[in-house]
């Protein structure tokens, strides 16, 4: 099976669009511009889409490396058993560690920032920095905190999920989905999205990483992570409340928060060049 020709001609980057073999899966990767190596990883039910307008500024510094996620985006995953942070975690440094990828700053979006977190912990030489962008750091609190993962595990088990959510997203659901974030996508947002939604395998890779991870033994392990990192937030968040951030911030040995007053969830999309520049500005307080 050629994964290349399943991406649409005018999916961002898409020239720089390769597959990689990396036991137990096959990833769909990109690579763009010269430099210390700058590893991007994107947050549950994103793609490399969602880093189309900070990759080419990144990229005028640094090698900047993308890639989807198991079973998501246009990665094809072995086995949906190694959905839990830990497991991914360790899938994604295999990876790196295949492709000779060695990251001067890793940098995550959501749910794509516990992996970077949960990375250093177990690799801690392996990045100089970190940044988190609107870091899912914090399991669902209340009633919410047991009720969603069962309902994603009962989901996840379910064969025909895939295919019923995938048909059945209309676009005033999927736009009401997005702006509960606290971002309004534009119409290019929405038609990657609405793409991605309409593949069975990405809905049910999304659906397991739900089902399988937890987050209590991440923050209690913040304070092992001496790197430092920079904790990027949208104000007008409503997926991930700032307070999140500010706990996280707390919690590690060199942290640092910069907020983005007008950014929702979907920071990197929304309000890409300034979140590329606050990074381009934090790596350049870092000692050589």
């Amino acid at each position: 099976m050629n994964a290349l020709r399943d991406i649409p001609a005018d999916w961002p980057a898409r020239d720089t669009s390769q597959i990689i073999a990396a036991h137990p899966h096959r990833w769909h990767m990109q690579v763009m511009g010269e430099g210390p190596d700058l590893v991007l990883i994107h947050g549950a039910g994103a793609s490399t889409h969602a880093w189309r307008v900070m990759m080419p500024v990144l990229a005028q510094t640094h090698r900047v490396i993308a890639f989807d996620l198991p079973g998501q985006g246009f990665s094809l995953a072995g086995t949906r058993s190694r959905s839990s942070l830990d497991l991914m975690a360790q899938d994604i440094l295999r990876l790196l560690h295949a492709e000779s990828i060695h990251p001067d700053v890793v940098v995550g979006h959501s749910a794509g920032a516990a992996l970077a977190l949960q990375m250093m912990l177990q690799a801690p030489e392996l990045a100089r920095s970190v940044v988190v962008i609107n870091g899912a750091l914090e399991n669902f609190s209340g009633a919410a905190g047991w009720l969603f993962p069962v309902m994603a595990k009962l989901m996840a088990m379910n064969p025909l999920t895939g295919l019923f959510l995938g048909s059945g997203m209309s676009d005033r659901r999927l736009i009401a989905i997005l702006q509960t974030t606290g971002s309004n996508p534009d119409a290019q947002t929405l038609a990657y999205y609405r793409h991605l939604m309409r593949k069975r395998s990405h809905i049910e890779a999304t659906l397991a990483m739900m089902a399988q991870w937890t987050l209590e033994r991440l923050n209690q392990d913040l304070p092992k992570i001496s790197v430092p990192i920079l904790f990027l937030h949208g104000a007008k968040d409503q997926a991930v409340s700032l307070d999140i951030a500010k706990r996280a911030m707390g919690a590690v040995p060199h942290g640092q928060l910069q907020v983005i007053a007008e950014a929702g969830h979907l920071l990197p999309e929304t309000h890409g060049k300034e979140a590329a520049a606050a990074i381009t500005t934090f790596l350049r307080t870092l000692t050589p």
